[in-house]
């Protein structure tokens, strides 16, 4: 509660395996952002951040307080970017996001939310997406 997604490039550099802006949260009264939490081992923390750049400068791991659709309360640890530029995300990044969103059944009112995400029409090839697209593609068969 009270966060939005928004998309930037970190000191307005976008992703270049993404070939755009990338996710975050910033606080915003009265907003909400819909996800999924994993419970994780603390000794996973060090890999984790890693992959979110934090030794880079890129994100920042946050405390958030997430509310449960059972309406349990948990404190979550989340990332966000530090000193970005907003910018609009690739439509290959925007598709991962929304396929994440409805595999991991996220309310459909959020999921068209997600859909309306304007993207920056980049149109060439982007490897990481197409590993997933196979993976999933893999996983289905």
């Amino acid at each position: 509660m009270d966060f939005k997604l928004v998309f930037g490039s970190p000191q307005g550099r976008p992703s270049s395996n993404w070939h755009g802006s990338t996710a975050t949260i910033v606080q915003s009264p009265g907003d909400e952002v819909w996800g999924v939490v994993w419970k994780m081992s603390t000794s996973n923390l060090i890999s984790l951040d890693k992959q979110e750049g934090v030794e880079e400068g890129l994100y920042a791991p946050i405390e958030v307080d997430v509310s449960t659709q059972e309406g349990k309360l948990l404190t979550c640890r989340s990332y966000q970017m530090k000193d970005f530029v907003y910018d609009l995300p690739s439509p290959q990044y925007k598709k991962v996001i929304c396929m994440g969103a409805k595999q991991n059944g996220l309310p459909p009112d959020y999921q068209k939310k997600l859909e309306l995400i304007e993207t920056n029409g980049y149109t060439g090839p982007v490897s990481i997406f197409e590993e997933i697209e196979a993976a999933v593609k893999k996983g289905k068969q």
